[in-house]
């Protein structure tokens, strides 16, 4: 089938993270475990699949509170999922995220050399995430979650994230954060953009048919069947260069915001440069069935309004002429900032390590991250920018700058620094609450 049909178990199956819009604001706990002991690990799943919250809990009491869990390839190994198995899922989960650090455009600071222990090596097995609307709900996710890996000595927690979506839903550049996100097909969340037809529930959920008519589920369906793969990546960023940036290359503050719109695609409250391109319009950022409906092919085909090589068009180039088909790209994302905003108008850097952690939901890691990261946001070739890269997030070696379309003359700003660091992260599978069960009964 297509799409999501009616109300089934599947809504009891899927876990609660993969397609439900986050609460704002809320707070989050990223947690990584070693599986020292298979039995050990598999008692961890079925503990887990007790305390998971399925998608058909967003209407219960615990619908803006839960707890996702994740497993790695190397996960899966140390759980003893035979081999057979293992080869059925996508090549790109099976070769790890730091394996692919050179399509993805970690390198220098960001390689996976450099990246936090543990993250990117072979011990990082399990992801917990549990998130709730305030740090008190969050607590008592966590001792849910606590109860599945408590008195298992076989199983390590290894390293620990809080995160969290600020009360105003911006990330540390001052952007509104999660605007844009596609619609599923029978899924019951509304689009983000009403101007964008839903996407096949095949594009995000394993089992299901895509939007070239195929289906992936790993093997044997139990195991595979309404579950997703999933991408986190802890990203540093450097707010004070960034400013300084900003400070740098504007004539004056209205046109360092000016700026700072012309290189995300909107402006700081979330208001796209295609309903507003002369001013900022906060009442527009703050209307979530305004602020994403609009299209760039149709309206701004040669991007004076909103510029081709920006971050949110990249990101989704929508109805654009681009090479490729941009539906075969889309992603569900989500982020969350970690680690303390730095104080407002302040332009040197204080030392403190502040960022996003990000997640990105799909059932295609190749075509949909990796392609994105790597054609759209490190690159150009496919909007005709040359080798321009991701203003915002790009891997930038400090020699090509950013060019703003505009008549007479387009205007060029100085080579771009890296504002963004790569601290780690890695590819899991998101498995079903039945898969859970099964990993959990697995014998030798």
């Amino acid at each position: 089938m297509g799409g999501f049909q009616g109300s089934s178990h599947r809504d009891y199956d899927i876990q609660r993270g993969v397609l439900s819009p986050r609460p704002t604001p809320y707070a989050a706990t990223y947690l990584v475990f070693r599986v020292d002991d298979r039995a050990q690990g598999r008692e961890l799943m079925r503990r887990a699949a007790a305390s998971v919250t399925a998608a058909a809990d967003s209407a219960s009491p615990l619908g803006e509170t839960w707890v996702s869990v994740a497993v790695t390839f190397h996960g899966l190994e140390a759980l003893g999922v035979p081999r057979a198995s293992l080869d059925t899922f996508a090549w790109e989960f099976r070769q790890g995220m730091a394996a692919g650090a050179k399509t993805l455009g970690d390198a220098g600071e960001s390689d996976p050399a450099q990246w936090e222990a543990p993250l990117g090596t072979s011990d990082v097995h399990v992801v917990f995430a549990a998130l709730a609307p305030d740090t008190a709900r969050l607590e008592a996710a966590l001792d849910r979650a606590r109860l599945a890996h408590d008195q298992l000595p076989g199983v390590v927690a290894i390293w620990r994230q809080d995160c969290c979506a600020l009360p105003t839903g911006t990330e540390h550049f001052g952007y509104l954060d999660g605007v844009s996100q596609p619609a599923v097909e029978g899924s019951g969340i509304g689009a983000s953009n009403r101007l964008e037809v839903p996407l096949k529930a095949g594009e995000f959920v394993l089992g299901y048919r895509d939007e070239i008519g195929g289906i992936q589920t790993p093997q044997p369906e139990v195991l595979g069947r309404n579950g997703s793969y999933a991408v986190f990546r802890k990203l540093h960023q450097r707010v004070a260069e960034f400013r300084r940036y900003l400070r740098e290359n504007a004539t004056g503050p209205e046109d360092e915001e000016l700026l700072a719109a012309k290189i995300m695609g909107r402006w700081r409250s979330g208001a796209p440069l295609a309903l507003s391109p002369q001013h900022d319009a906060p009442d527009l950022g703050a209307g979530p069935q305004r602020h994403n409906t609009f299209l760039y092919g149709r309206d701004d085909p040669a991007g004076f309004i909103t510029p081709s090589g920006c971050h949110i068009r990249r990101a989704n180039p929508r109805d654009a002429a681009v090479a490729g088909e941009v539906r075969l790209h889309r992603m569900i994302r989500r982020g969350a900032v970690y680690g303390p905003p730095l104080p407002e108008g302040a332009l040197e850097d204080d030392g403190a390590d502040r960022g996003l952690m990000f997640a990105f939901i799909g059932a295609h890691l190749g075509r949909q991250f990796e392609f994105v990261q790597s054609q759209w946001m490190n690159d150009g070739v496919f909007f005709g920018g040359g080798s321009a890269r991701d203003p915002v997030t790009g891997s930038h070696d400090g020699v090509t700058g950013f060019t703003v379309p505009r008549r007479p003359l387009r205007r060029r700003l100085s080579p771009l620094p890296r504002f963004v660091v790569t601290r780690g992260g890695e590819y899991c599978f998101l498995p079903g609450l039945r898969a859970l069960r099964w990993l959990g009964g697995l014998q030798d």
